[in-house]
């Protein structure tokens, strides 16, 4: 509603600036003509309540537009953070977090200031025009003709215009895009670009891609100088022609001075809004790909929450629970993987599916070690748990039932996950190991970090736990963010843990008060681990074999020692083309173990 006031007062502002000529006409034709002074100073009163009227209407709409604008934005901005928290791990997979960044911050600006500024101005604009016109038709049709004469030449050459710039507008915005991508990379990746000496490289990338985007910005330039100057200078030469025409006639007597005045005036208070057009139609067209832009990511569907259907989820769970008293040995409770398959949603359609019909069955209270040489799809496998992916076919129960039955919030109260990779966020060490749960308590907080042992090095920083650990957690040592990451799963208590090779970070004198600490909380979850060497695998009850997207062989650490090779190569470092973790080839743990088992 202050949105359309606001319109409203600038047209009216607009409006009160061309009848000023006409109030010029009147003092020029009486009190100037009839040698009245009291009436030039009644007239220059006009003028001047005028005038004070106008900067007032101008000053009013400002203040009606402020707020409702920033609301807008910051309303926007909120819809596109909301929006993305959402989408699912595939957008996050192809989509580069500085066009993400660049369309919340720079695309949104350019939004508000169209609707602040060119908007509102293109609206007043075509008013003051089609009102002045009237007016000068109305004073002089003869020269108003002569004025109307480059308005063809003008919108043909605005429309031109407006599609090229359109073009060089979306380039630019994406390459500003590309450019905070590197800015953000480098910024990130500063220990690898320093300690690998890439600085130099770095630079060159980025100096490449400013130079990119000075050239667009360049081209953007020079078209808006080519349309300015048309814009300019064919309404002068009309005014210019205007300007004789009139003089002849005043000096035959068939048109007033006051009337030329007042024409001339009227022309002149129009030349703003005509050469107004050429960046006002640059701004409307940065906005509209702007706009584009931002509804790119908003027009990203997010998953379908089967779980959301309460009728429909219902029934489904009725009916998962009526197999399961049915065939029991089909639908164990526990965690379940059933024919799944998986593939990446932009793979090659050519390219085999990343896991190709797995069948695990995890009992309650067990802890399954997941073992497999890389990019056999481990990492794949437990993302599928708290649903980061959905399986392309096939299903994963939970006590029996299907996960797609339940909403991913459903999902993620029950599982907890510690990925490879630890991440934490620009926030104090305590908030990252709540972020576990909601409504955890200290003592869930102290627990936490005595399982992961991070509870000696969180007392020993400088404010404890609320010590404020930096982007990414980069002011900690890689073991240390990984207990962090270690609490944080634990820190809830979930039924469910699934953990990707947890403690591959950790020294050996750590690794092994963390696992002493970890059989604790093993012991009362059904839990899933990624291992890579044999200290892991130690912590769980069976282990499971994934070869080429298949489970290949599922036992204890010490049956899959003896009956497959694949797995005592990989244990004992040969799987992965060389010496492990755990020493070199033959002389590794799994070896020693294998010899003492035989």
């Amino acid at each position: 509603m202050r949105l359309f006031t606001a319109a409203f007062v600038a047209v009216l502002a607009s409006c009160v600036g061309v009848v000023i000529p006409l109030v010029l006409k009147w003092l020029v034709d009486g009190p100037v003509a009839g040698h009245d002074p009291g009436g030039v100073w009644l007239g220059g009163l006009y003028l001047l309540l005028l005038g004070i009227m106008e900067a007032g209407l101008f000053g009013l709409r400002r203040w009606l537009v402020a707020r409702p604008l920033a609301d807008v934005e910051a309303s926007m901005r909120d819809s596109l953070y909301r929006h993305v928290q959402r989408l699912p791990v595939s957008f996050h997979d192809r989509w580069a977090s500085g066009q993400l960044l660049s369309r919340a911050t720079t695309d949104l600006q350019l939004v508000r200031l169209f609707l602040a500024f060119p908007l509102t101005f293109l609206v007043v604009n075509v008013t003051t025009i089609l009102v002045g016109f009237a007016i000068l038709l109305a004073q002089r049709w003869s020269l108003g003709l002569v004025l109307l004469a480059p308005i063809v030449p003008l919108i043909v050459l605005c429309s031109v215009f407006e599609s090229r710039y359109a073009l060089a507008a979306r380039r630019a915005q994406d390459q500003v895009g590309d450019l905070t991508t590197v800015v953000e990379e480098s910024v990130l990746g500063i220990r690898i670009i320093k300690g690998f000496g890439r600085h130099r490289s770095q630079a060159r990338a980025f100096r490449r891609l400013t130079r990119e985007l000075r050239t667009t910005e360049l081209h953007k330039a020079r078209l808006l100088a080519a349309i300015w100057t048309c814009i300019m200078t064919l309404p002068e030469i009309a005014i210019g022609a205007a300007l004789v025409l009139g003089t002849v006639q005043v000096a035959d007597g068939e048109l007033s001075a006051g009337t030329l005045v007042a024409f001339l005036s009227t022309a002149l208070a129009l030349v703003w809004p005509v050469e107004s057009i050429g960046f006002l139609l640059a701004m409307s067209n940065e906005a509209a790909t702007a706009t584009d832009r931002f509804f790119e990511v908003m027009d990203e569907k997010q998953p379908k929450e089967k779980g959301t259907d309460e009728k429909k989820t219902t029934a489904k769970r009725a009916e998962g629970a009526k197999a399961a008293k049915s065939t029991t040995a089909d639908t164990p409770a526990g965690l379940v993987f059933s024919g799944v398959v998986f593939r990446y949603p932009d793979a090659p359609e050519d390219t085999p599916a990343t896991l190709r019909g797995v069948d695990l069955h995890i009992r309650p209270g067990e802890t399954m070690a997941l073992v497999g040489a890389t990019g056999s799809g481990k990492t794949t496998l437990t993302a599928l748990v708290p649903r980061l992916y959905d399986p392309t076919a096939g299903r994963i129960t939970l006590d029996g039932t299907d996960i797609t039955t339940l909403s991913r919030e459903e999902v993620r109260a029950l599982v907890a996950v510690a990925f490879e990779e630890p991440t934490l966020f620009s926030a104090t060490a305590a908030e990252n190991v709540l972020m576990g749960g909601e409504g955890l308590s200290e003592e869930d907080l102290a627990r936490a970090l005595e399982v992961a042992q991070a509870a000696e090095f969180v007392r020993a920083l400088p404010e404890g736990g609320d010590t404020q650990v930096g982007e990414q957690g980069l002011s900690l040592s890689g073991g240390q963010r990984q207990r962090l990451a270690l609490a944080r799963a634990v820190a809830a208590r979930p039924r469910y843990l699934i953990l990707d090779d947890p403690l591959s970070a950790l020294d050996v004198h750590t690794e092994a008060l963390v696992e002493a600490a970890l059989r604790q909380v093993l012991a009362t979850t059904t839990a899933l681990v990624v291992a890579h060497r044999p200290s892991t695998v130690l912590l769980a009850d069976r282990v499971a074999l994934l070869s080429e997207g298949r489970i290949a062989a599922v036992g204890t650490h010490h049956e899959l020692l003896r009956t497959s090779a694949e797995y005592a190569s990989l244990m004992s470092g040969e799987g992965e083309g060389g010496p492990g973790r755990d020493g070199p080839g033959q002389n590794g743990p799994a070896r020693r173990e294998e010899e003492a088992a035989r």
